[in-house]
């Protein structure tokens, strides 16, 4: 699905048609609206594609006409699994186009107009508060992971079953997907403060350091909550391996039922 939006009087209104200086949003385009917009901006049919393959890594590639900018976002799968998926952001001399596999947070917060001073012509600034907002999921959802394993640390306490080390695991491999893809992201952010092919002005220097701070702290979170999860599997793994010694020394036959 494509959406065309744009920036006129300090409101964003929605268009039938692209025209300069708008947003194009597309959300799991098909091959024809892919097509589409290959003949509408000239950025390469492959280039447009590589945000649907979700093992598509981070990066920047600075192409003749248009700067593309892959990113990881955070995303919640079928199964209500924290994963990451490819966010893609390109920008030309005339527009700026996203392309997601799935309608997302980061994005929504934009077109419900939660962004202060957002406009569509406004590239780059643009496309720093994309990365913002992406930032700040990360963190949002990190808090959400935290709070996840202490709701799990205290069934664990009353109940050692199966079922909460597994709901543990999947939040440390959540992380661990989590850690990737930030750190993916800041290889990226910091070849963005590098380039000079994305003209910023100072205001959207200050912005990009703010983005790049975000993201450090983010991967600081989930190192750390990494690293209790990993300590929390590990001491209830000892303890349900004790109980089970425990149990296993009063059920076992004793050397006089043996000898009877």
């Amino acid at each position: 699905m494509i959406s065309i939006y744009k920036t006129i009087e300090d409101d964003m209104v929605v268009l039938d048609k692209i025209e300069e200086g708008c947003w194009i949003s597309a959300i799991h385009p098909n091959e024809e609206e892919l097509t589409f917009l290959e003949e509408e901006t000239g950025i390469d049919l492959d280039d447009l594609r590589a945000p649907l393959d979700d093992e598509e890594r981070s990066r920047i590639e600075l192409e003749d006409g248009y700067n593309m900018i892959l990113v990881d976002i955070p995303s919640l799968d079928e199964k209500d699994r924290y994963v990451t998926i490819p966010l893609g952001i390109y920008m030309t001399k005339e527009h700026i186009i996203t392309i997601c596999l799935e309608e997302s947070p980061v994005l929504k917060a934009f077109v419900n107009r939660r962004v202060r001073e957002f406009y569509t012509f406004k590239k780059t600034r643009f496309v720093f508060q994309i990365l913002y907002r992406n930032a700040a999921s990360y963190l949002r959802y990190l808090r959400i992971i935290d709070r996840k394993s202490d709701q799990i640390e205290e069934k664990l306490h009353i109940s050692q079953k199966n079922s909460e080390l597994i709901e543990l695991l999947e939040l440390e491999k959540s992380l661990v997907y989590f850690t990737t893809s930030l750190r993916s992201n800041e290889v990226v952010l910091e070849k963005l403060l590098r380039t000079e092919r994305v003209k910023k002005y100072p205001e959207d220097e200050d912005l990009l350091e703010d983005v790049i701070i975000e993201n450090k702290q983010a991967i600081e979170m989930a190192n750390i909550y990494s690293g209790i999860l990993s300590g929390m599997m590990d001491a209830f793994a000892s303890v349900i391996s004790n109980n089970l010694n425990i149990c296993l020394l009063y059920t076992s036959p004793s050397p006089r039922d043996y000898a009877a």
